[in-house]
């Protein structure tokens, strides 16, 4: 329906209706690609459980916002260690 759809963006589900972000996804072995919408509406003040639908589907409403570029941590290179003095 749309273009590709990515993690963070905001997709409809062409035949319920639901909007939400794309917050996961599934690959499977012959190529089915389904994606996880989570819809932005709550229910009793708790957020709704987020609904796979197959990526054809879906139809793109906005790109995700660029993410920020502030460093995070993760993977740091390793430590090196200084060469030992001789005595």
């Amino acid at each position: 329906m749309g273009g590709k759809i990515e993690l963070g963006d905001i997709a409809e589900d062409t035949i319920t209706g639901l909007t939400g972000v794309a917050v996961a996804e599934a690959k499977f072995l012959h190529g089915c690609r389904r994606i996880a919408l989570q819809s932005r509406e709550l229910k009793d003040g708790k957020p709704i459980d987020a609904i796979y639908f197959d990526e054809p589907q879906l139809k793109l409403v906005s790109k995700r916002a660029a993410p920020s570029t502030s460093h995070t941590g993760g993977p740091q290179p390793a430590p090196t260690r200084h060469v030992d003095h001789t005595r």
